[in-house]
């Protein structure tokens, strides 16, 4: 099996994907399966997290703050947003599960001293629709580069039936802001109906990387390098949590030059 398809475990800690796993040095994911009731410790002392509620309720406590009632979506494909936290490097959270929940815990190095505890006011998620036609997707930005944080950039995507994500093919790999940005990136799929997949290209310029996955419902995709395309396929509507995290906290990516033409195609007809 591919380095980069990493699948889900058959026990409550779904996923656990680090640094150290990857190969790679700036990005950490999770995926926790709470019961009702069930408690979840969380610290890391030279690393911030986001918590972010897939499905289910939650309640969190953090340096000294309280919230309940976190969440609340039964499915990802509910046209609503996840409910969110921000952690700071070293601090300690208790998470509760006030029903099934799904959690997932995004994780990049952080300073301390240089945010505090937050509740991501839904308020506060950007929506946004990208692409034309086929290529149409529907955005949300969970913890984007505008609002605080040290290295983390977590948004969620929903891609209809036969349409194409993170399409015409982008890649986040060498550190030349504004050019482009060096980011390190998970996608955590979520398929409806489960029994479905995507199509998932991972591919450099020169050939060098170049695998194409079949990613099913709970897998996760390692995007280290190069470009990587998510095609899906006639019936099933995708979902993904997308994780990023480098160098520099700013996302600013480069389209594969072989398929330019897409992009000034459709801005030709949005002109008209």
């Amino acid at each position: 099996m591919s380095r980069l398809l990493v699948k889900p475990a058959v026990c409550s800690q779904v996923h656990q994907v680090t640094p150290q796993s990857a190969n790679w040095q700036y990005v950490g994911f999770a995926v926790h399966d709470l019961i009702s009731g069930q408690m979840l410790k969380l610290h890391d002392s030279g690393r911030e997290l986001c918590l972010v509620v897939l499905t289910g309720t939650v309640s969190v406590a953090v340096q000294g703050k309280y919230w309940q009632g976190i969440g609340g979506r039964q499915s990802v494909f509910e046209d609503c947003a996840p409910g969110a936290i921000y952690i700071p490097a070293g601090a300690i959270a208790e998470v509760v599960a006030e029903d099934n929940v799904e959690l997932a815990v995004c994780s990049a190095p952080g300073h301390p001293d240089s945010c505090s505890a937050r509740l991501i006011d839904v308020s506060c998620m950007s929506q946004e629709i990208r692409g034309r036609g086929t290529n149409t997707r529907y955005v949300r930005n969970i913890l984007p580069q505008t609002h605080a944080a040290d290295s983390l950039l977590v948004v969620e995507v929903i891609t209809p039936s036969g349409h194409w994500s993170s399409y015409p093919p982008h890649k986040h790999d060498r550190n030349i802001v504004p050019i482009e940005s060096q980011l390190e990136e998970t996608y955590y799929h979520r398929l409806d109906p489960p029994m479905g997949y995507v199509h998932q290209r991972v591919y450099t310029d020169d050939r060098r990387l170049d695998e194409t996955l079949s990613a099913e419902d709970r897998d996760v995709v390692l995007v280290p390098e190069g470009y990587h395309p998510v095609g899906v396929p006639h019936g099933y509507t995708s979902y993904y949590l997308n994780v990023m995290a480098g160098p520099v906290r700013v996302w600013h990516f480069a389209n594969d030059p072989a398929h330019e033409w897409i992009i000034e195609q459709d801005q030709q007809i949005g002109r008209r």
